[in-house]
């Protein structure tokens, strides 16, 4: 393969085909959701993390992008919904977080002693550390086989993929006029999108910022831009604990909504 050969785009190389009659049902399937546990979140999402697509948290540092996936992770989890499998790029998983996520959901949801539910929902998060992109891959060509086999934790099945965050993996191979780490980064969206797809995933990962033409816009650029189905921007409001998302990209639902939102302090 010549190296300056033009690089096919993101979308080109991500087409599934179907004809009517799949993609019927693929739209009966697919129109479930997870929730976040975040009412802000969930609402410009249109009910929670879809089903079958890839969405994205994008916002500066500390703007709240790893909290949203630790409620995530909590909230899928505690609800029975499934397993979540949470790749971590830079060591910011917690679980004393996730435990006290869990201490502060209504009492109606989940009606269980705190130490069994906290034992069974740690018991369907499967952490893995990843610091690079051959282990993402790495990673992801273990989940494929699992899913093809029908490989569950217990009774329940991977439902939930998180990688927090994406671009700490992606944006080191990318800079200047390196094609085959661009080419990389297209394999890795051609596999989450797959992954999202056929096994009916709810893919969510984190993207940083970076300077542009006046405002910060999210990294990675304009390939990986047409990767994500959902993509919200997340911001804390200078001086308080609330926070803003904005949708900046969403396949059903228009664009430029804002919602506010907290979470619980640490």
């Amino acid at each position: 393969m010549d190296m300056n050969e033009e690089q096919p785009h993101v979308e080109d190389r991500c087409i599934l085909w179907s004809d009517g009659m799949q993609l019927l049902k693929d739209a009966a399937e697919r129109k479930h959701f997870l929730r976040t546990g975040l009412e802000g979140i969930d609402t410009l999402l249109g009910g929670g993390l879809r089903k079958g697509q890839l969405t994205e948290i994008t916002g500066q540092s500390s703007s709240g992008k790893t909290q949203v996936c630790l409620y995530s992770a909590a909230h899928v989890a505690a609800r029975h919904m499934g397993v979540v499998l949470y790749l971590d790029t830079s060591n910011s998983f917690s679980p004393t977080r996730i435990a006290h996520i869990l201490d502060e959901l209504p009492i109606s949801l989940i009606k269980e002693p705190k130490d069994v539910r906290l034992k069974r929902v740690m018991s369907n998060i499967i952490c893995e550390s990843v610091f690079d992109i051959f282990a993402l891959f790495e990673v992801l060509d273990r989940l494929e086989v699992s899913l093809n086999g029908k490989v569950t934790n217990g009774s329940n099945r991977i439902c939930l993929l998180i990688i927090d965050s994406v671009s700490s993996l992606l944006a080191p191979i990318i800079g200047g006029k390196n094609s085959q780490g661009r080419s990389m980064m297209i394999s890795v969206a051609m596999i989450l999108k797959k992954l999202a797809h056929k096994h009916n995933l709810s893919v969510l990962v984190t993207n940083h910022m970076v300077a542009g033409n006046g405002a910060p816009k999210p990294a990675l650029g304009e390939s990986w831009k047409a990767v994500p189905h959902i993509r919200l921007m997340i911001s804390r409001d200078r001086g308080s604990n609330i926070y803003t998302a904005t949708t900046l990209k969403h396949t059903l639902l228009a664009c430029g909504r804002h919602m506010k939102f907290q979470f619980l302090p640490s």
